[in-house]
């Protein structure tokens, strides 16, 4: 559960909703099998498949400093017919 940071809400992630796939972004270093793993043990659901995908990154000023944000990892999850996971 460390490793899955946030659930982000976008345009693209509420579109993706209609097809039962769902977005989080996880740690860099997580895989897609200890990602399903938590998800169906959490949500108690069954995840058909997954893809997942890293931003590119973008440089972040910070007064004199140029640097980069974290990197993260996006995974996009799909769930079998009839499952869901609250939104909230």
């Amino acid at each position: 559960m460390d490793k899955i940071k946030y659930r982000p809400i976008g345009m693209k992630a509420i579109r993706l909703l209609e097809r039962r796939q769902y977005t989080f972004d996880v740690d860099v270093k997580a895989t897609k099998t200890e990602v399903k793993r938590w998800i169906e043990g959490f949500f108690s659901v069954k995840v058909v498949g997954m893809n997942s995908h890293r931003p590119p990154k973008k440089k972040k000023r910070m007064g004199s400093v140029i640097g980069y944000p974290v990197r993260y990892k996006r995974m996009i999850v799909t769930l079998k017919v009839g499952d869901s996971i609250p939104l909230s």
